[in-house]
């Protein structure tokens, strides 16, 4: 017996390309756990298994019963991506009339401060290296897409939606590496690769100066430290950097010059405020393990609780 099995994540998921070849062989097609026009539902495992003649079966898991029926059959499941579908789908429900309220009230305005704070929320999953919170926070994020895609889709004037923002990023990514995707130059270091994409998005959007396409709106280190860096590409030189030494213009002097240097000024920034606020609760900890109200601390006593330094090694 020759048997086949086809992993569906859902039911309106499609049938992959690869199945259909043993779809037309087949002399009878069974479903395990989903409704699908044209299957039959699947046997008890031990009749199943005993099935004579080549034989299809969806299923929704490979941990399914009469998936393990089968040892020894082929399977085929759908190709990466294909929860992006589901996701999607899933969104149009939520968005559509009958579905979720809340989510049918929201603009693209209002849902400015989410993408905001879910997108540092994945940027704290990845400095803390937590796998769990990763998975969950691109999820997150990849919502936020789906939603404005979703809400897109809905404008009268200029309606795009989630396959055109999918198409746009194909060619963009297409276009942007010749050397992979066409007999483009041969680029052998990131540097070189960084260089060369600079000279493609100049190219594309046909920008008059160095400096557009900077987002104006990111975090003021992070905005420096972008400047610093494509004024460095430019060749303008750091005695054209703000003059002064007042606060800010020594704050924008020190952040482009580190991103000019490799380093990242907002992340790095970040990790001394994380650090410093770790020791602020520490010495809290400290006060109150010495019977005194952190609320009652001056200058001293904070620096009496304040966790030891580590010297250098």
């Amino acid at each position: 017996m020759t048997a086949t099995v086809v992993l569906l994540p859902y039911p309106d998921a499609g049938v992959p390309l690869a199945a259909i070849p043993y779809l037309r062989d087949a002399r009878t097609v069974y479903a395990s756990g989903l409704e699908l026009a044209g299957a039959k539902p699947a046997p008890a495992p031990h009749t199943l298994a005993a099935e004579e003649g080549p034989l299809v079966l969806f299923a929704a898991s490979a941990d399914d019963p009469a998936v393990r029926a089968l040892p020894g059959a082929r399977v085929i499941a759908q190709p990466q991506g294909a929860g992006l579908i589901e996701a999607a789908q899933v969104m149009d429900v939520l968005r559509s009339p009958g579905g979720c309220p809340w989510d049918a009230k929201q603009t693209h305005e209002s849902l400015r401060q989410y993408l905001v704070e879910e997108t540092y929320e994945l940027l704290e999953a990845i400095e803390e290296n937590d796998r769990p919170a990763l998975r969950e926070e691109l999820g997150d994020v990849l919502l936020q897409v789906l939603f404005h895609a979703r809400l897109a889709a809905e404008d009268t004037d200029d309606p795009f939606d989630i396959d055109a923002v999918a198409g746009a990023l194909v060619a963009k990514l297409v276009g942007r590496h010749p050397h992979v995707f066409a007999d483009g130059e041969k680029l052998h270091t990131p540097e070189h690769q960084e260089a060369k994409w600079e000279e493609l998005k100049q190219a594309e959007k046909q920008r008059k100066s160095i400096v557009d396409g900077v987002a104006l709106g990111q975090p003021a280190a992070a905005l420096a430290g972008k400047l610093g860096q494509r004024t460095g590409r430019a060749g303008i030189p750091l005695d054209l950097f703000p003059a002064g030494l007042d606060a800010p213009a020594r704050l924008f002097t020190l952040a482009a010059t580190a991103r000019r240097a490799g380093v990242d000024p907002e992340g790095e920034l970040r990790a001394v405020a994380k650090r410093f606020a770790a020791a602020v609760r520490a010495a809290e900890t400290n006060a109150r393990a010495a019977g005194v109200d952190p609320s009652t601390l001056e200058a001293d006593g904070w620096r009496s609780y304040w966790p030891k330094r580590e010297s250098p090694q």
